[in-house]
């Protein structure tokens, strides 16, 4: 163990400077010199080193690296022992993102627990309250905060225009020291089961409170959430409508810390096995083809996969444009026979590891970039679950 030290330490100021291929090099070159296979195989204590140094590495690496401090919203501390949706501070407005969203809804954070588990969570109320109101489920990537990630997003803002929840799930730095989901790891990509259990029956819990429509459930993320987003569809095709990946990876493109650094810098050949005999369900991806966090290719492979799972005739057609902001994007798209878009593959030319078209006064957006808050939205609202997808 003290002879990893010093890789623990570099490995953390190198992630903490920006330098991920570095961070990831060394890891990789730790994990496999002998020595520690060696103490590894020596008992507990070599075994603990191992986990010490991925624990170390997993947030900064799988995802994002750490932003600039910001000012840290208070919270009160947790005292509910049973099972319960309760609010936690009083409601902030967001700032409007367009002149169209001038009337602000509600924007608390909230606490949830049940039998999956426990997480706190930010939910944004449009002003005109209603019923049966369509639900997003909104995942940050590593670092972030559920405040940070909509502020970023502006996602509020079109809630408030086109009428719908959004639900911002935040991590606990007790589930991943850097408020990473847990993509990578085997517990957490199956139904009923870890993060994808209890994000799942938080968002149950919000749908009975709030009377929002069940079949217009939707669920996005960044880098690791757009990860996390991926495995709720495949585990929860009765649950989620359609899902948003920006910068992610597919379900079950790595299943420990050694095949996810190979993922994002290669893609995977192991993602979720397309099932035609289940629901298929609708995505739309966008990914910066500079992207050396996490490779474009891995937008690819959700895309490709999704492609083999539909089983209706699809129309193909590609776009290309530009922001006039300094980027340039391609859109394909796959179209059913009445013009409803089931596959949406945005790539986002010259960006990087960021969310397309965000608000600067977040963290990792690229504001040059088209719109890929009112993309997902609009691509969203095309689609809701069959009846019998709910029974």
């Amino acid at each position: 163990m003290t002879k990893m030290m010093p890789a623990m330490a570099k490995a953390l100021r190198l992630t903490r400077a920006g330098n991920l291929g570095a961070a990831t090099r060394l890891i990789q070159s730790t994990l496999t010199t002998g020595s520690v296979k060696r103490n590894a195989r020596r008992g507990m204590d070599g075994l603990a080193a191992v986990e010490a140094l991925q624990r170390t590495m997993s947030a900064a690496t799988l995802a994002l690296p750490a932003p600039k401090s910001k000012a840290k919203v208070k919270t009160k501390a947790k005292t509910t022992p049973k099972p319960r949706i309760a609010p936690k501070l009083k409601p902030i407005v967001p700032k409007p993102r367009s002149a169209a969203a001038q009337r602000a809804g509600s924007f608390a954070e909230r606490s949830f627990t049940g039998a999956q588990g426990a997480l706190d969570y930010w939910l944004y109320l449009p002003s005109r309250p209603a019923r049966g109101l369509p639900l997003v489920v909104m995942l940050h990537g590593c670092s972030q905060t559920p405040v940070d990630f909509a502020r970023g997003t502006g996602m509020n803002a079109l809630a408030e225009e086109l009428g719908f929840i959004v639900a911002y799930p935040g991590q606990s730095a007790s589930a991943n020291f850097a408020r990473c989901w847990n993509w990578f790891k085997p517990g957490d990509q199956q139904r009923n089961k870890g993060e994808p259990g209890v994000i799942a029956a938080l968002t149950g819990a919000i749908i009975a409170e709030h009377g929002a429509d069940s079949r217009r459930v939707y669920v996005a993320g960044l880098s690791a959430g757009g990860a996390a987003a991926a495995i709720l569809g495949a585990a929860y095709p009765d649950v989620y409508a359609a899902i948003g990946v920006h910068s992610g990876l597919a379900c079950g493109a790595a299943t420990d810390m050694m095949s996810a650094f190979t993922a994002m810098r290669n893609g995977s050949q192991r993602t979720h096995s397309p099932d035609r005999s289940g629901r298929f369900v609708p995505v739309i991806t966008f990914h910066g083809d500079s992207d050396t966090t996490v490779h474009a290719i891995n937008s690819a492979q959700i895309v490709e996969t999704a492609a083999k799972q539909n089983a209706t005739p699809v129309i193909l057609s590609r776009e290309q444009g530009d922001t006039g902001k300094g980027r340039s994007f391609t859109r394909d798209i796959n179209r059913a026979p009445d013009g409803v878009a089931l596959i949406e593959q945005w790539t986002i030319h010259g960006a990087g590891h960021a969310w397309s078209g965000g608000d600067a006064g977040g963290s990792y957006t690229d504001a040059a970039g088209p719109d890929a808050s009112r993309a997902f939205a609009d691509f969203f609202l095309q689609h809701s679950l069959p009846s019998r997808a709910r029974d």
